[in-house]
């Protein structure tokens, strides 16, 4: 088991399957040291997780949204890395999307959700640059979807 899949654990965190893609598009793209995870959708054991910021759906829900975004990350690094998550150089950078209503402001505070559980799980190799933006909608309905990119070695 891999150092970060040890640190998981104490976490008391079991990484999903790797989901397959909707479209017509791969999970990742592995280019020379880095992986390009496209955007991954909010989902959790109880199925997807939907709603709109600022319309009945709060703060505190959208950073769950969001960690469970990077769990999916997670998941799709561990496979591009063949099993191995110790490959893992850093997160360079996240792109957070959040389904909001126009006057909701608290994007960064729900994409902190993800980036807070990168950090905690990973230590300084979480640690990266970020966008956090609102959208009308996403994909069936869900409150966010967050993209990556990884070093690895």
């Amino acid at each position: 088991m891999s150092t970060i899949e040890t640190r998981l654990n104490e976490l008391g965190i079991t990484l999903p399957d790797a989901p397959a893609p909707a479209a017509n598009y791969v999970p990742f793209v592995v280019t020379g040291n880095q992986v390009w995870v496209s955007g991954q959708i909010s989902q959790g054991p109880d199925g997807l997780m939907q709603g709109k910021l600022g319309d009945g759906v709060d703060v505190a829900a959208g950073a769950a949204a969001a960690r469970a975004c990077a769990l999916s990350l997670l998941a799709q690094l561990k496979k591009a890395c063949d099993g191995d998550l110790d490959r893992l150089v850093r997160v360079v950078k996240l792109v957070g999307m959040v389904n909001c209503t126009p006057d909701f402001t608290d994007q960064p505070k729900v994409i902190n959700g993800a980036s807070d559980f990168l950090v905690d799980a990973l230590g300084d190799k979480g640690r990266h640059a970020r966008s956090a933006v609102g959208v009308a909608s996403l994909p069936r309905g869900v409150m966010v979807e967050i993209e990556a990119v990884f070093e690895i070695a």
